[in-house]
């Protein structure tokens, strides 16, 4: 698995999850339950892991729609 997007905005990761179901692409979050260890702020960033194949795919289909790369915060 290769990690393809990092952020603290839990939209993000959901709008992104979206598109790349739309391309049938699958992906895995990972940290979801990092809340539980911060008391639910949001401090630890959660990433979107896509399978090594389909890492190249997943970055087009998230530039096409304009979802930043690397996204911190």
């Amino acid at each position: 698995m290769k990690l393809l997007l990092r952020t603290t905005d839990p939209t993000v990761i959901a709008f992104a999850q979206v598109l790349l179901e739309g391309e049938g692409i699958d992906s895995f979050v990972m940290d979801v339950h990092m809340s539980a260890l911060e008391g639910g702020i949001g401090l630890f960033p959660r990433r979107l892991m896509v399978a090594d194949r389909d890492h190249f795919r997943a970055r087009a289909v998230l530039a096409d729609n304009e979802v930043p790369e690397g996204l911190d915060g």
